[in-house]
């Protein structure tokens, strides 16, 4: 098992990750070490006639990136429907609330510590989670709204001292608990679409699982996980450096704030033309979800969504290549980084390395259920790690998993959750994942938060050890 090339791809592009590399750089380089050491050719194979006989790495690679065409163009127009939502005025009014709180804080106890502060710290990070969990099944823009909101509050969270640490954590719970606990929005799309589907798919019927009894105990691990995050582990405060870009934020958030004051007592047109924008702004995302789950496309929805906003003069027509623009670039790095790693995925899945992963694997389980879970909680932490998304993850392992399952004599309820588990493991702490790659691109606006050191390794200590624990317990008990 120790020589299996998908094993030590992955030990690559982590361990390079680690030292700072670039992930784009990572999931290149780790895609040559993993298909090389499967004995694939760096390029194709000819015959003398020039036949292709042999696709070698780069092709497979470059097949893959084609494969992320979807997720790049899904996340291009997320992000073009985020900015729209901008113009609701929800970014201003979150952080106009928070600049005035903390500013009458500040007045009554000269600057100093107190309930309110407080008080205010709370109602962020809970509101982080909402909305985090919203954009996975009520508004589902995924990470878009991330880079829109989280700028604007880093001199606030300056000046409260507020581990951004604790902030990644907050949303990465957001972004994954919900997807894999409830079937709605992208939800729908993990669960029923990809989990339930290829399940059935290898020859195991699920009809009459329930996913909230399946997964209950993984989800509440990573619950257990975030409040050790909050309470424990990241409570102390944390003094981060006041540099340029900080002042800029600090005045845009005092703009906020100051256009907010301006709105308690606004002129009867400038209210009825904030209610407008507002109720616009909820019938485009009602438009958005209905599509996504008519269609089950992300791409419809958010054009769906968008075209409202333009439809209703929200998005002023020659505003509307601008505001798409802005979106594209808003999620553009992730995206590519996310188009890289379907690049990776193609390279492992032609090694042909992964059964025989699992196969070594049941080797040592000796016949004992408690073993088989374990292991293969671990390969899907391992191959989730490596591929950055545990949606392309499921497809890989169902098909080897649940024959396994049948054979050890799991249940279908457990079967569902421990494939379940296996694939969400390491989508929290993946350098390659946009559950982690989303926080990172709000709070990382001032360059004081590192991605590996700051996003990745606090959400795959709180995480995905509790998944691996209370997956193992719900595979065990149910």
């Amino acid at each position: 098992m120790w020589t299996n090339p998908v094993l030590w791809a992955v030990i690559v592009m982590l361990g390079l990750s680690l030292v700072r590399v670039h992930v784009v750089l990572c999931l290149i380089v780790a895609s040559l070490v993993g298909g090389l050491l499967a004995g694939l050719p760096l390029a194709d194979v000819t015959d003398a006639a020039g036949a292709v006989v042999r696709e070698g790495v780069l092709t497979h690679f470059q097949q893959g990136l084609a494969n992320g065409a979807q997720i790049a163009l899904s996340y291009a127009l997320l992000g073009a429907f985020a900015v729209a939502i901008s113009h609701s005025g929800l970014p201003r009014q979150v952080t106009g609330w928070a600049v005035r709180a903390l500013d009458r804080s500040d007045a009554n106890t000269g600057g100093q510590s107190n309930r309110g502060m407080t008080r205010i710290k709370w109602t962020i990070l809970l509101g982080l989670v909402v909305m985090s969990c919203a954009s996975q099944n009520l508004i589902p823009i995924h990470i878009a709204f991330i880079p829109l909101i989280v700028p604007p509050l880093l001199a606030i969270f300056n000046r409260l001292q507020l581990d951004r640490r604790v902030v990644a954590c907050v949303m990465t719970f957001g972004l994954v608990n919900t997807y894999m606990f409830l079937p709605y929005g992208f939800g729908d799309i993990f669960i029923n679409q990809i989990i339930l589907k290829n399940i059935n798919d290898a020859g195991l019927s699920t009809q009459g699982v329930s996913i909230y009894h399946a997964m209950a105990i993984p989800a509440l691990g990573m619950l257990i996980g975030l409040l050790t995050a909050i309470f424990i582990t990241y409570r102390k405060p944390r003094v981060y450096q006041q540099t340029a870009l900080d002042g800029q934020l600090h005045q845009m958030a005092q703009q906020y704030s100051a256009d907010d004051a301006q709105s308690v007592n606004p002129h009867p047109t400038s209210q009825k033309l904030a209610k407008y924008q507002s109720l616009i702004a909820l019938l485009a995302i009602a438009v958005a979800f209905g599509v996504q789950l008519y269609t089950d496309s992300l791409i419809l929805g958010a054009l769906f969504g968008f075209g409202v906003f333009m439809a209703t003069g929200v998005v002023k027509w020659h505003d509307a290549d601008n505001v798409f623009n802005q979106g594209i670039k808003l999620m553009a790095m992730i995206g590519f980084i996310m188009i890289t790693a379907q690049g990776f995925a193609a390279v492992m899945t032609a090694t042909e390395q992964i059964k025989p992963l699992v196969d070594a694997s049941t080797q040592l389980f000796a016949g004992s259920k408690g073993m088989a879970a374990a292991m293969m909680l671990l390969i899907g932490l391992v191959v989730t790690m490596g591929i950055g998304s545990s949606f392309s993850t499921v497809p890989i392992i169902a098909v080897i998993y649940v024959p396994l399952c049948v054979a050890m004599g799991f249940s279908s309820t457990a079967t569902v959750a421990l494939i379940a588990t296996a694939g969400a493991l390491g989508d929290a702490g993946s350098p390659a994942s946009d559950s982690t790659l989303g926080p990172t691109s709000g709070l990382n606006a001032d360059g004081q938060h590192d991605h590996i050191w700051d996003s990745v390794v606090p959400t795959f200590l709180h995480y995905n050890i509790p998944l691996l624990v209370f997956g193992w317990i719900a595979a065990m008990v149910l």
